[in-house]
């Protein structure tokens, strides 16, 4: 349906598959648990971390590494619209890093906010 999963495991995240592969021209969307049952650590735990300037590499499964420098951080609620995480048309590659956030919904089994990480592809 267009939607993104998540990552069925704390260690795992999931790429958005209708995006670009990180490193490609637009925005690679890849999202993470911070946090995991009864309090375990996740991927993600110190995405909150991360700051303007910081970089980030990505390893694919060939092995090949891909670095981005952090553009700047977002939160988003939970149901805001966040097509601009997954889109982007300014010909440069991006990627934007997804986790959870805020307080835990117990009813909705969720974070209430996204804390988004967009990065642009380092120039070479």
């Amino acid at each position: 349906d267009g939607a993104m999963d998540v990552p069925k495991d704390p260690m795992h995240v999931a790429w958005y598959v209708s995006g670009t592969l990180p490193g490609e021209t637009g925005s690679a969307a890849i999202a993470g648990h911070k946090d995991w049952w009864q309090g375990a650590s996740a991927v993600f735990k110190d995405l909150h971390t991360l700051k303007p300037g910081d970089t980030i590499s990505v390893q694919d499964d060939k092995g090949t590494m891909v670095s981005f420098i952090v553009r700047e951080i977002q939160t988003y609620a939970a149901d805001a619209d966040a097509t601009d995480v997954f889109t982007s048309t300014d010909g440069t590659a991006h990627l934007n890093l997804i986790t959870c956030i805020g307080t835990w919904d117990k009813d909705a089994k969720q974070y209430s906010d996204r804390l988004v990480v967009f990065a642009d592809k380092a120039v070479e």
